[in-house]
């Protein structure tokens, strides 16, 4: 059963989640948390580790936003256009070419700093490319994505908090699944990643809903050669759906 923090209404949908994703294919992870009560919600896989696809690009943003006010790196208009693609569209060219230019010379800075954004578990992937650690070989937990949109939403200061709320509740509309399933009167936000690699697709989605952003999800969806993308989409943006719609 979920923490007695959450209300009866949502003691309930989380149960039709539960039942929902014992018939889909694979295993989804997923974490629900209540900022305002502290009510977490971790099903049996959200310690799953599983490939980050591109939801590492919204830890890669946190980053470079905290070391710039660091006074650690400047970012210059250039990079911030990157970032508002690799936000809006999830744009990979745009990933690349900052995970290049700011990973510093033993390519560890990024990850050096993910844990302390809450991806605690992340392990980058040997053997996929030269360039090492890369940005799109790497594995997490739903937990520490729920860390991580914790992170954004609580620890970031405000006007970068403002910004990435923004951009993640207006991006576009190949990325307006998963959390965004919450329902425009929930006013989601999301970071989505999809990918195809060793085992099979990969659908995950993080993000909030709610007024004033209250509630987080974090879903991970590994389908472990049992489906594709378009199963793995309908799986994370049902689970929304069933958690949040109707509900505000």
């Amino acid at each position: 059963m979920p923490d007695a923090g959450f209300d009866c209404d949502f003691q309930r949908r989380i149960a039709a989640v539960q039942a929902y994703l014992a018939d889909r294919p694979g295993t989804t992870g997923v974490v629900l948390h209540d900022l305002r009560t502290g009510a977490v919600w971790h099903n049996d896989h959200a310690a799953d580790l599983t490939w980050t696809a591109s939801t590492i690009k919204l830890a890669m943003v946190v980053d470079l936003f905290t070391r710039d006010r660091a006074g650690e790196i400047t970012l210059t208009e250039d990079d911030r256009a990157l970032i508002r693609s690799m936000l809006h569209s999830s744009d990979n060219d745009a990933a690349d070419t900052l995970w290049y230019r700011y990973s510093g010379d033993d390519h560890m800075a990024f990850n050096d700093n993910f844990p302390a954004y809450g991806l605690t578990s992340l392990e980058p992937q040997e053997g996929y490319t030269e360039f090492y650690p890369y940005w799109g070989f790497q594995k997490c937990t739903p937990e520490d994505l729920d860390r991580l949109i914790h992170h954004v939403l609580t620890d970031l200061p405000p006007d970068d908090r403002t910004y990435l709320l923004d951009q993640m509740r207006a991006v576009a509309p190949n990325q307006q699944w998963g959390v965004w399933g919450a329902g425009t009167a929930a006013q989601p936000g999301a970071k989505n990643g999809w990918s195809e690699e060793d085992g099979g697709w990969v659908m995950n989605s993080v993000g909030f809903a709610g007024p004033d952003a209250r509630y987080t999800l974090a879903e991970m969806n590994n389908l472990r050669g049992e489906g594709g993308y378009d199963a793995g989409r309908e799986t994370v943006t049902h689970v929304a759906e069933l958690l949040f719609e109707g509900r505000f």
